[in-house]
């Protein structure tokens, strides 16, 4: 058992930030919630004399699709202590503009512009939604992204080695091969599964010339033609699409289920897995909350410690680094989640390479 290495897609480089694994270990001890917030926190004002003006404090502006989270949870979050190690805290040397969309990515354009009215120093966007708005919202200020999956895709960058903009940060996943290999697993599980739906979310592939990415489209109706599968996918933007794409899912006959995890799936986290096991249907997903939740199955980047890890990337540009000679980092290791106990619910039975090769089962 272990984590494995996606390889090919790692971009060679010195590590550019630093203090990975004390990051980690914060980070594990923070539920999905960590997922609605930015961060906060900055080192010891500097002594002023009397003779000097006092130093203005460089402004963070956090943009996330969530629910505005309490002030202790922020306080406590493992992403506030990471940057009180890098020696940032909130109010003595850096301010916030938090930006809370409120479960509706629509106002994430509307949210972006005001950060950029406020005059904020930096934006850290959650997701790509949030990333698009800000890169849409200004061309000067510096961005810093987490959970995006296609980067140059959706022209947020040129390349991961040289981003070449205003924008740079941790992406989510490394390759339209990730996917293929999700879809692999699934297979393994539900060998008899010929028909795949997929829960797409449109907002989450816009680009920031206004257009519509096919990339994950494409890759994956590629992956199921090459495995002689039929796959459908079945749009949600918003919460109430849900129930119509469930009974589009099963009017379709949807053998199997694939769920793209993004900001709005993870907050209708319980509604998908409730509705697969509804159906009895066997579903794969990208991140291992769902696997813990009840899902099937997960092949995906420990979401905590990535997240953690860009506010390093924040601390290297509000000390002067330039976002467009900022490597993007990749992710290489990824985990695979099983859940022996909706395995059993649904009639399947694991395969012992799965069971010999995942990183976490759940009984």
């Amino acid at each position: 058992m272990g984590r494995r290495t996606l390889a090919g897609r790692a971009i060679a480089r010195e590590d550019p930030v630093g203090a990975w694994g004390s990051a980690t270990r914060m980070s594990r001890a923070f539920d999905r919630r960590g997922f609605l917030l930015g961060a906060s926190a900055i080192l010891a004002v500097p002594s002023v004399s009397l003779a000097q003006a006092p130093k203005r404090l460089p402004v963070i502006g956090f943009l996330s699709p969530h629910s505005r989270p309490s002030p202790e949870a922020i306080a406590k979050s493992p992403f506030a202590a990471r940057l009180r190690e890098l020696g940032w805290r909130e109010g003595e040397t850096f301010l916030a503009e938090r930006a809370f969309g409120e479960g509706s990515e629509e106002r994430l354009p509307e949210l972006a512009a005001m950060l950029v009215a406020k005059g904020v120093d930096l934006i850290w966007a959650l997701g790509p939604e949030a990333a698009v708005a800000a890169a849409r919202a200004t061309v000067a200020i510096p961005i810093v992204f987490w959970g995006v999956a296609w980067p140059i895709e959706q022209g947020l960058i040129h390349s991961y080695s040289k981003p070449g903009r205003n924008v740079t940060g941790v992406a989510w996943q490394a390759g339209p091969e990730v996917n293929s290999k999700r879809m692999q697993f699934l297979i393994e599980i539900a060998p008899d599964a010929r028909r795949l739906a997929q829960l797409n979310v449109p907002s989450a592939q816009r680009t920031v010339a206004g257009e519509r990415l096919t990339a994950y489209e494409d890759g994956m109706n590629a992956a199921a033609r090459n495995r002689g599968l039929e796959l459908r996918s079945f749009p949600v933007l918003k919460p109430d699409d849900f129930e119509p794409a469930f009974a589009a899912i099963a009017q379709w006959g949807a053998q199997a289920l694939i769920v793209s995890g993004t900001t709005l799936t993870v907050r209708e986290m319980k509604r998908i897995i409730e509705f697969a096991r509804r159906q009895r249907l066997p579903a794969v997903y990208t991140l291992r909350d769902f696997v813990e939740a009840g899902g099937l199955v997960s092949y995906a980047v420990d979401w905590r410690p990535t997240m953690v890890r860009s506010m390093d990337y924040v601390d290297r540009v509000l000390r002067g680094a330039k976002p467009a000679e900022l490597p993007v980092e990749l992710p290489t290791q990824y985990e695979l989640a099983v859940n022996l106990g909706t395995a059993r619910a649904l009639g399947l039975t694991v395969p012992q390479s799965i069971l010999l090769s995942a990183d976490k089962v759940i009984e």
